[in-house]
């Protein structure tokens, strides 16, 4: 795999993957995000197709996926991630065990990001189905 990031102008620079595929990173957040904030986005990419592929795969009848992540910073630099609370909303006509296996199988065995992010930061595990507030499961670090 290779990539590259090439300095534009002020503190914006334009990542290239292999792939051709182009991001414009900026620390002032006006042109596009932060690195540290692209990589919460890969993580919460990662799992959502992780995720949605598994459903797929057992006919589950979902009808959205949504996942949300906050994150904690160490304080100094570098200020890598050390918490990070994933929210995986679904609705639709879904076996909740399939996707608490769904979301289990992404966390122990699919998802990259995660793998590598768990070396420096504990991942919260949460799953809100949209039918049913209350049945909202915390599945830990």
């Amino acid at each position: 795999m290779i990539a590259n990031a090439t300095w534009t102008h002020e503190q914006q620079f334009e990542a290239k993957s292999e792939s051709g595929h182009t991001i414009t990173f900026d620390v002032a957040k006006e042109a596009g995000p932060t690195p540290m904030e692209a990589v919460l986005m890969a993580l919460c990419g990662c799992t959502a197709i992780d995720v949605l592929s598994i459903l797929n795969k057992k006919r589950e009848g979902h009808t959205s996926l949504h996942v949300h992540a906050t994150a904690e910073k160490a304080p100094e630099s570098p200020s890598v991630f050390t918490h990070i609370r994933l929210v995986y909303k679904v609705s639709g006509n879904v076996n909740r065990k399939s996707v608490e296996d769904a979301v289990h199988l992404s966390k122990t065995k699919y998802c990259s990001v995660s793998a590598m992010l768990e070396k420096a930061a504990r991942i919260e595990f949460v799953i809100e189905y949209a039918d049913d507030v209350a049945a909202t499961r915390d599945y830990g670090a």
